[in-house]
């Protein structure tokens, strides 16, 4: 599915662009342009690349702190 229209950037690149370390929307932005023109896709573009984020974050939880 079409996520950015302006610049052509599909719902499968954003997960790959998550898959090779694209954390951010800034950065995602950076990388593929999409978010860059009219900005309607912004929203669309976040959720995507934060579900496709989600199993890296679990995958690797940090230990919380414990005060001493």
């Amino acid at each position: 599915m079409y996520v950015c229209i302006c610049n052509g950037i599909t719902d499968s690149e954003i997960r790959d662009a998550a898959a090779r370390g694209v954390g951010t929307l800034e950065e995602l932005t950076m990388r593929t342009g999409c978010g860059s023109g009219c900005g309607s896709c912004i929203d669309v573009a976040r959720e995507i690349l934060a579900e496709a984020r989600a199993p890296a974050i679990r995958a690797f939880p940090l230990r919380l702190a414990v005060a001493a």
